[in-house]
């Protein structure tokens, strides 16, 4: 008889985070857009920064950490500032930050992208 690792269940495990930011302007990945995972338990909780990453040349980040478990809602703050303004030869973005909150269940990954244009943005949950 082996011994065994004990299942792991949906509602011990913990959320986990991704994203993308893709540039709709230019058709192409937001290279260089730092984003900052925040996370809370409860609706009225106060937001706990965990961590930082930045996009990459595919305009994906990956070095965002797993939200801590009891984490009910997440926020991604985008700081788009800085990306804008180098294709925007150096004016002021319209939208400097972009923060996203979102619900988020035990032991399910959720994927929300960015869709960024000079004077609007759309997310959504992605697979």
């Amino acid at each position: 008889m082996s011994a065994t690792a004990p299942a792991v269940s949906a509602a011990s495990a913990s959320a986990s985070v991704s994203t993308h930011v893709l540039d709709t302007a230019t058709g192409r990945p937001a290279e260089g857009v730092t984003v900052e995972l925040s996370a809370r338990s409860g609706s009225d909780g106060p937001w706990t920064a965990f961590g930082t990453s930045v996009t990459d040349a595919d305009g994906r980040c990956r070095g965002l950490p797993p939200p801590p478990q009891g984490t009910t809602h997440v926020r991604l703050r985008f700081d788009v500032g800085p990306y804008a303004a180098r294709g925007n030869a150096g004016r002021e973005a319209f939208f400097p930050e972009v923060a996203v909150a979102f619900a988020v269940a035990p032991g399910e990954h959720h994927h929300v992208p960015l869709l960024l244009s000079p004077f609007g943005y759309s997310v959504y949950r992605g697979s």
